[in-house]
């Protein structure tokens, strides 16, 4: 592993001090093509832009990217306007407050971070019936940390039971954030690529596991991730948040 890591570490792929995001994103998708052949499944980028700009959001899809992670319903709905005429897909990464279901659930075509009950009937009944069912992911707290968001991995099939129930949702697989130790990291990934497969053992049609961010996404491809969630890698550092609305 450390092998491996240290062929596919995205310090040494992405230059911070890059400033064309050309030559950045096309170093990204060459790494993830690598990546996709090694491990023999596709590999979608979701490019965080919690607190980029809408210009560069433009920039962005120019070369070629259409899905987008927020984690701010406010600041994601701004630009959504801004940006309509795009036809973009948006996926919230952020924690969902119960208020703020119906925003998302009229905005966003994918929400990653299902991890109680109570905002899934919501999000199916402000699901707008002209539209496509929304996407959903589980998030799963599989380090079981108390500061994590993300259910447990024991609630995982309770959830999906629940999803299951509502044609305006659409499940399609789990999500989580482990804690960034390196001494942990690998345990924690092996652990969601477990939880997958039992799940889609349960509902075959899932296709999802959204785990690895720009600091370890080459390794979660290694255990089985099919979308990569790389934010710093591509846009740099990252400007000052505004405050979470």
């Amino acid at each position: 592993m450390a092998q491996y890591q240290a062929k596919y570490n995205p310090l040494v792929f992405f230059d911070k001090s890059m400033s064309d995001l050309r030559t950045t994103y096309r170093h990204l998708q060459d790494t993830l093509s690598e990546l996709e052949r090694t491990h023999g499944k596709r590999i979608r980028l979701l490019a965080v832009s919690k607190s980029q700009p809408a210009s560069l959001i433009r920039e962005c899809t120019e070369l070629g990217q259409r899905a987008f992670g927020e984690n701010y319903v406010q600041e994601a709905l701004a630009k959504m306007a801004e940006l309509q005429a795009l036809e973009l897909e948006w996926h919230l990464i952020g924690p969902l407050q119960s208020k703020k279901c119906r925003a998302v659930a009229e905005g966003f075509a994918w929400v990653q971070t299902i991890d109680r009950e109570k905002i899934i009937p919501l999000l199916a009944e402000f699901r707008p019936r002209d539209a496509q069912p929304l996407n959903v992911l589980i998030q799963v707290n599989v380090d079981h940390a108390p500061s994590k968001a993300g259910c447990l991995p024991a609630q995982i099939s309770l959830l999906a039971e629940k999803i299951a129930q509502y044609p305006e949702l659409r499940l399609r697989g789990l999500m989580a954030i482990p804690q960034p130790d390196p001494d942990t990291l690998a345990t924690a990934f092996a652990r969601m690529q477990t939880l997958f497969t039992e799940l889609q053992q349960q509902y075959p049609a899932i296709d999802t596991l959204s785990m690895g961010m720009s600091d370890d996404f080459p390794m979660a491809a290694g255990y089985g991730a099919t979308l990569v969630r790389v934010g710093s890698a591509l846009f740099g550092q990252r400007p000052t948040s505004p405050e979470a609305l």
